[in-house]
C-alpha cells in the first residue's frame, strides 16, 4: 500500500489547549505522526513518498473563500495585533444573540471561524495545515492513477470537525471532505466516507448532509457523553436530497470490540448497498482502551479485524489520517488497521 506523508505537519507545535480548567500541551502533537511513521518504517509497510502541491483549488470546493483566507493569515493578523504570547486562539464566540459577521479585529474572526479552544495557531500552522490536504489530494490522486486497491495518506492536521467555515476539534481543512470532492471532480458518480475516529465528524456530516452523492457514515462516542456534543446523534439522517445519506452509529462509553464491531457491520452494508466508486475512511484510532481523551476499550488486535471488515466491502480504498492519542500504540494501531485491510486481499 502507498503511503503519502510530509514533514511540514511538524511546524505545527508548541501550542496548548484548554483542557479539565487549565491549559495543558496540546494531545495533537507531531509525536503522533512520528510514531505512525515510525511503525510503518519498522514493519516495511508499502513505499512512502512525498505529496504534490495542489494549491487552493480543491480546498475551495470545499470550504468557504473567507474562512481559507483567516486560516492563511491568522497568525500574521495576530501578531499585527500586536499580542506576543507563544500562540494564537480565539476565545469568544459567535453565538446566539450575537453579530454573525466577522469585524477585521482577529478575535473576531477567530470567533467566527471556530467553535472551540481546539484549533490554535503557530507559525508554521498553515504550512502544516496546506501540506496536510496536499497529502490527501496525493492519495486521491495515486488511487485513481494506479488501480492500487489502497493508499494511506498520513494527514496532520486531521481534517474531519472542521466544516465550510468552521474550525474546530484539532481540525482546520477537511481532508477527507476535499479529497472526496476531488474523487467526485475526476468523475467518480458515488463516494462512501466511513468515519471510525471515536469522535463524531461533525464538519464531513455538515459538508455532505443535503447531498446524494456522497454516503456518509461514522461510528463515534455518543453526543450525550462525547464531543462534539451538538452533533452525531442517530436521526441526523440528511436534508433534502441527502435525506438517507447520513448514517451515524452513537455508543456509549465503554463500547469493546462487540458492540462496536456489530455497528461497523451495519455501517459497512449500508456503504455495500450504496455501491460507492471509491471509499474514503477517516481512520483514527482514538477509540483504543488506553487513548487519553477517549472512552472506548479496543484492543490493538481489534484493529486487523477492523481492517479486514473494510476490505469486504470491495472498492477502492482512501484511507485518511484522523485522531488517535495514545502515542506510544498509535503506530500499532493504524498500520494493524492496513494490514487486516491488505491480508483480507
Amino acid at each position: 500500500m502507498r503511503t503519502i506523508y510530509s514533514d511540514a505537519h511538524q511546524k505545527h507545535a508548541g501550542a496548548m489547549e484548554f483542557v479539565n480548567g487549565q491549559m495543558v500541551p496540546m494531545f495533537e502533537k507531531p509525536e503522533r505522526m512520528d510514531m505512525v511513521l515510525k511503525r510503518i518504517t519498522e514493519v516495511g509497510f508499502g513505499d512512502l513518498q512525498g505529496p504534490e502541491s495542489f494549491g487552493l483549488g480543491p480546498i475551495l470546493k470545499v470550504h468557504d473563500a473567507g474562512y481559507l483566507d483567516f486560516l492563511q493569515n491568522a497568525y500574521a493578523r495576530f501578531r499585527e495585533h500586536g499580542d506576543e504570547g507563544d500562540f494564537a486562539s480565539g476565545f469568544v464566540f459567535a453565538m446566539r444573540g450575537l453579530r454573525q459577521a466577522p469585524n477585521p479585529n482577529i478575535y473576531a474572526q477567530f470567533g467566527y471561524y471556530s467553535f472551540d479552544l481546539s484549533v490554535p495557531f503557530v507559525a508554521g500552522t498553515w504550512e502544516a495545515i496546506q501540506a496536510s490536504c496536499d497529502v490527501a489530494l496525493t492519495g486521491r490522486k495515486l488511487l485513481g492513477e494506479s488501480g492500487a486497491r489502497a493508499v494511506f495518506s498520513i494527514c496532520r492536521p486531521p481534517g474531519h470537525h472542521a466544516g465550510a467555515s468552521l474550525a474546530g476539534g484539532y481540525c482546520y481543512v477537511n481532508n477527507a471532505a476535499v479529497a472526496a470532492q476531488a474523487f467526485r471532480d475526476d468523475g467518480a458518480k458515488r463516494v462512501a466516507i466511513l468515519d471510525v475516529d471515536y469522535h463524531h465528524g461533525n464538519g464531513t456530516q455538515n459538508i455532505f448532509y443535503d447531498r446524494d452523492d456522497v454516503l456518509f457514515v461514522s461510528l463515534h462516542g455518543h453526543p450525550d457523553q462525547e464531543y462534539p456534543y451538538f452533533a452525531g446523534y442517530a436521526e441526523e439522517t440528511g436534508a433534502g436530497e441527502g435525506e438517507g445519506y447520513n448514517l451515524n452509529f452513537p455508543l456509549r462509553w465503554g463500547t469493546a470490540w462487540e458492540g462496536y464491531a456489530e455497528a461497523l457491520r451495519r455501517g459497512i452494508s449500508r456503504i455495500q448497498d450504496y455501491k460507492p466508486d471509491v471509499l474514503v475512511v477517516s481512520l483514527g484510532v482514538d477509540t483504543y482502551k488506553e487513548d487519553p481523551i477517549s472512552h472506548f476499550k479496543l484492543d490493538s488486535e481489534d484493529y486487523l479485524k477492523m481492517g479486514e471488515m473494510i476490505a469486504g466491502i470491495g472498492q477502492p480504498t482512501h484511507f485518511v489520517m484522523e485522531g488517535g492519542y495514545a502515542v506510544e500504540e498509535i503506530g500499532i494501531n493504524v498500520v494493524n488497521t492496513l494490514t487486516g485491510f491488505e491480508n483480507a486481499g
